[in-house]
């Protein structure tokens, strides 16, 4: 896996109802537990098992596809990942990153990192040390967003 992008879906299996294999580019292998997710509307027919095993991945491994047009994002998915894998700091990180709509140059720019970094951190490759969420926390709160291009 680059570095520099986020990791997406190389390979997925239904193991269980509501539960997948996932395989990242990264080389990872994680065990998801959707069966919360299902009682969300979009995907309740997702209940049905053989409708949750016809999963696939969708183009380019940037989202899993089922019958119906249900989809759900990569992203989404590398979040509760890096939960399953105990990088709860990496997690927080990049959800802050998305919720902001920041890019990693922008975030780079942003946290007075290097772009690199930002990316090591947001693909779990690398500790988010203990002093960068709360750097985010204050771009958030002094108005600094606003110089963000």
């Amino acid at each position: 896996m680059s570095s520099e992008k986020m990791p997406t879906i190389s390979a997925v299996e239904a193991t269980a109802p509501g539960q997948l294999g996932l395989l990242w580019s990264s080389g990872q292998r994680v065990d998801l537990d959707l069966s919360g997710w299902l009682d969300d509307k979009a995907l309740v027919p997702l209940r049905q098992a053989e409708i949750f095993e016809a999963v696939q991945v969708g183009d380019w491994g940037h989202s899993l596809t089922w019958p119906g047009d249900i989809e759900i994002g990569a992203d989404s998915l590398w979040l509760e990942s890096l939960s399953v894998l105990r990088r709860e700091d990496a997690r927080r990180f990049l959800e802050w990153r998305l919720k902001h709509g920041l890019s990693l140059n922008q975030t780079a720019d942003a946290l007075g990192l290097s772009r690199r970094m930002v990316a090591y951190y947001s693909s779990g490759g690398h500790a988010v040390p203990r002093h960068v969420m709360p750097a985010c926390l204050g771009w958030e709160t002094d108005g600094a967003r606003e110089f963000v291009s």
